[in-house]
């Protein structure tokens, strides 16, 4: 039986790819409670047609399309190679101003060209962020934190270090108020996350390799063998997910 498992969970790790930032691969395999807040209605709550909208870290642009502002208005950056070039087929050709750009510090347009910058999961430069918003402009994230699936990875890489220790509230609402920004609203959750088959869990490790550093179905056997025996004993491998949301304004 196990020789038939590591031959799925092998499977799984050869199909770990994603187009854009699509985890429907997995649907009805794991599942994530929701958070107490909704990112997507704060931002359409916050969007006036008139705005000028940067979406930074836009992944393939879904997230950023589904808030249907008129595309005239609309920027977006993506730094990751294969997203750019999903951006550059999906985005460009609707009118949005689509810049590849690898570091946040240094984003490709002037001071105060936008209204209201988004950022969901992406990178943060609170500064930068500052720079590029007109004043009043608003800034609005949800993002990842630093202990995020922190049981999982401690299930399958015993030991393996944070690899993004700051991204945080208690560092990243500092950065903000040092920069200038007026803070509107912060929250931040944990929210369980559970994986119903080991093969899940083998994709999103692939996919997610920062969080997973050096992870292979070969070198991490036997976390994944009591992984198996979770499932088989409790029917689910749980872990946590850790995200925080911040929206601030830029003082006029």
């Amino acid at each position: 039986m196990s020789g038939e498992l590591i031959g799925l969970w092998k499977r799984e790790e050869e199909l770990a790819h994603m187009r854009g930032w699509d985890f429907s691969h997995i649907d009805g395999r794991c599942r994530d409670l929701p958070l107490p807040w909704d990112y997507d209605a704060i931002v359409k709550s916050l969007l006036r047609p008139d705005m000028r909208l940067l979406d930074v870290d836009t992944g393939g642009g879904e997230k950023l399309l589904s808030f249907g502002h008129p595309c005239a208005l609309t920027a977006a950056t993506e730094g990751w190679p294969p997203n750019v070039r999903l951006c550059r087929d999906t985005l460009a050709p609707l009118g949005v101003d689509f810049r590849e750009c690898s570091d946040v510090s240094a984003l490709p347009f002037d001071d105060a060209s936008f209204d209201i910058v988004t950022d969901s999961h992406g990178c943060m430069d609170a500064a930068e962020f500052f720079r590029v918003l007109a004043p009043g402009g608003v800034f609005v994230t949800e993002q990842v934190g630093s202990d995020n699936d922190r049981e999982l990875v401690e299930l399958l890489l015993p030991g393996a270090e944070k690899p993004f220790p700051d991204e945080n509230p208690a560092v990243q609402l500092l950065l903000f108020e040092k920069a200038g920004f007026e803070l509107l609203r912060t929250e931040e959750a944990f929210r369980p996350m559970e994986f119903y088959d080991v093969g899940a869990i083998v994709w999103f490790a692939r996919v997610v390799e920062w969080e997973f550093p050096g992870f292979s179905v070969d070198n991490c056997l036997p976390g994944l063998m009591r992984a198996q025996r979770l499932i088989e004993a409790e029917g689910k491998a749980s872990t946590l997910a850790h995200r925080y949301l911040i929206v601030a304004k830029k003082p006029k």
